[in-house]
Formats: structure tokens, C-alpha cells, sequence
């Protein structure tokens, strides 16, 4: 068969571009995808006890983009959630984010109060101070409230998260989760915040649902290239894996699942309880917080980040520092000698920390861009 296009992965990137592509331009695409699945990492399913679970860890739907609310509501309804999260510190479980709450939660009212107008008077109410940032600005008592947060609520989860210290890493991803000078205990504050009310499969699903659009499971794409006549390529899967790691690997941290069902309708306060100190895990998700499922039963995922290894696990998050620039550097550098024949988005493709969000906006660029010209 003849296809227009023949993508590489079945995610968030892949799902948008052979969605626009068939439909926009009437196209015939073929995407093949290595796991028996479509949606990537934010695949879900209902188990054995009726209870929708996130595969490889929560995907909560958040977006500032209204481009992207209104493109992905064509294909679900969405049921509104704002996600909350816990983290342990010194045995006490305190809004993540770190805010205002959190900080009269773990020390004295009036101690709390002083640190409380400090942090108003130098940055202001509602800011988002990046911890790294708020330890090289502050002084006096901000010195020990930064140093407080550094040691209890950041540097040992990163490091367990990361398997490197915060300064390690690109100041994009220590920033993700800042010190939050507000009384505003949701995780996220965008104003499209929901899940979708079937799940993300049913919601790729839809996506896909054109007869210009094939799917290809369980292949490795380089088991069929030669058998298949295409135009293009869009690669979703990691740059440097395409190149057959000519420059060398690119670095990623993985991560292992564990699920457990317990007979109790809920085990936690919240969807999400963070472990930044305790334990080898990172955090507990709850599922059924994040569906808005009844059930007696209830399903958790426990987290537990792990090295990288090709052909053993998955690839999750690229390590993003100033080391591994310039290897990125050259295979950018390859990609710019196919003059456009092989198109390149998504976390893997593009070695960037996206959020689900940001992959969409991203895939509907290139596809304004880079294709229906």
C-alpha cells in the first residue's frame, strides 16, 4: 500500500498530526507504534474492577491554551477537575506546590506569619518563585524558609525523581514546581483544567477514526519501512534512536509501576500524595480521584523512578542540561540535512520536557507550518 505519510508512534503528537493531516488535507497516513496500544504514555483502561487507570502515571489535562481546549473537546467531553496534591514533610502531609498553607502547616502561627509577610514584601502575593531562585535571592529568615524547602520538599525527590541534584538540571524543569506565594492549594491554576469523561484512549480513538488513517501495533517501524511506500515521515520516537545513536545516547530517566487495589473506597485525602523524603517511591495516585468513579474498591500506582536502559524500559523525560546540549546539538544538525522529508515532534523527537498540552500545540504548529502550506 501507498501512504502520504508514515508516522513513527502512536501519541499525543502522532495522533494530532494524522488527525490534521487526514482530515485537513485528505491524506493517507499509516502510524506504527512498538506497544499493543495508541496514546502513548497517557493510555489508560478500565481493570479488572471497573476502575479507569493511567497506565504509566497520571495525566491530568491542564492548558492556558484555548486553541488547544477547543481542539481536543471535538473528540471528548471533558468532566472538570482540579488536581491537588500532598507531599510528606516531617511526617505531615502539606499542599504541594509549597504556599502559604503549607508553610503555617509545618511551623509555629506566629513564626509562620513572619516568613508569611517576608515573602509578600519581597516578591509579592500570587508569584511563582522557582526554588532555586528564591535560595539565591533571599536573606535573614527567606534564607532558612529556602533552605527548609530545598532540603525537604525538593532535593531529595528530585534526586530520586532525577537521579541528580536540582542544580543539575535545566532551570525549565527545576521551575516546574516552584514556592507559591498564594493560599491557592490547586496543583495546577489554568484556567482548562479537566480530564477527559471517557479517558485519553477513547479520546485518541476518535481521533483516528478516518478511513485515510491506518494503524500498525506492535512493529518496530523499521521492521516494515522497506514494505511500505511513503511520502514523509513524522518520528514521535527518540531522536537519537532514528539516528541509530550516531552521536551517542541521549540520556533519559524511566520509571516502574506498581498498581494495587484495595477493598476501601478511598486510601488518601487527595489524587496525588508526594513521598519527597521517605521511601524509595516519589508518590501515590489514586485513580479513582482523577476518573470520578464510585466504586468500594480503589486502585493506586505507586511510582519508583529508575535509570534508563535501552531495551529494557521506557524512556519517560530527557535529562535537560548544559551536558547533553551539544550532543542534541548534532542530531538537530541531522535532521536539517533531510530538508523537511522527516518531520520531528514530542518529548522524545524534540528532547523536551512537554507537558500533554504542550505536545499539542506543538504538533498543530508543525502542521500549520511545516505541512498545509
Amino acid at each position: 500500500m501507498k501512504f502520504d505519510w508514515l508516522i513513527i508512534g502512536a501519541g499525543y503528537s502522532a495522533c494530532v498530526m494524522a488527525e490534521r493531516i487526514a482530515n485537513q488535507l485528505g491524506q493517507r497516513v499509516l502510524i506504527v507504534e512498538q506497544r499493543n496500544h495508541i496514546g502513548g504514555n497517557a493510555y489508560d483502561y478500565y481493570n479488572e474492577h471497573g476502575i479507569l487507570v493511567h497506565k504509566y502515571g497520571p495525566h491530568i489535562f491542564h492548558t492556558k491554551s484555548k486553541k488547544v481546549w477547543d481542539y481536543l473537546s471535538q473528540f471528548t467531553e471533558w468532566r472538570h477537575y482540579y488536581h491537588h496534591v500532598l507531599g510528606v514533610v516531617e511526617g505531615k502531609k502539606v499542599p504541594i506546590p509549597f504556599n502559604l498553607n503549607s508553610l503555617y502547616a509545618l511551623f509555629p502561627p506566629r513564626y509562620a506569619e513572619k516568613l508569611e509577610n517576608l515573602l509578600l514584601e519581597n516578591f509579592g502575593f500570587g508569584v511563582k518563585v522557582p526554588i532555586l531562585k528564591l535560595r539565591e535571592s533571599a536573606s535573614g529568615d527567606l534564607t532558612f524558609l529556602a533552605d527548609y524547602i530545598y532540603e525537604n520538599v525538593f532535593l531529595r525527590y528530585t534526586m530520586k525523581q532525577w537521579g541528580v541534584k536540582p542544580e543539575e538540571l535545566d532551570r525549565g524543569v527545576t521551575g516546574r514546581v516552584p514556592v507559591y506565594i498564594s493560599r491557592d492549594d490547586r496543583y495546577f491554576q489554568d484556567p482548562y483544567q479537566a480530564m477527559p469523561k471517557l479517558g485519553y484512549t477513547e479520546m485518541f480513538g476518535k481521533m483516528l477514526d478516518h478511513p485515510n488513517i491506518k494503524v500498525l501495533l506492535n512493529t518496530d517501524y523499521r521492521e516494515v519501512i522497506n514494505d511500505i511506500k511513503f511520502n514523509r515521515i513524522l518520528c514521535t520516537g527518540p531522536i537519537d534512536t532514528f539516528f541509530d545513536y550516531m552521536y551517542g545516547e541521549l540520556p533519559y530517566r524511566s520509571l516502574r509501576f506498581q498498581f494495587e487495589t484495595l477493598d476501601q473506597e478511598h486510601y488518601q485525602e487527595v489524587g496525588t500524595v508526594n513521598y519527597p523524603n521517605d521511601y524509595d517511591i516519589t508518590r501515590i495516585t489514586e485513580q479513582k480521584y482523577l476518573s470520578g468513579q464510585t466504586s468500594p474498591k480503589t486502585t493506586l500506582v505507586m511510582e519508583y523512578p529508575q535509570a534508563y536502559v535501552p531495551g529494557k524500559n521506557d524512556p519517560y523525560y530527557p535529562i535537560l542540561n548544559e551536558d547533553n546540549r551539544g550532543r542534541l546539538d548534532l542530531y538537530l544538525k541531522e535532521i536539517e540535512k533531510l530538508n523537511g522529508t522527516v518531520l520531528f515532534a514530542g518529548r522524545l523527537a524534540d528532547y523536551k520536557y512537554y507537558d500533554m498540552d504542550q505536545a499539542v500545540l506543538r504538533a498543530l504548529g508543525l502542521f500549520e507550518k511545516e505541512v498545509a502550506q
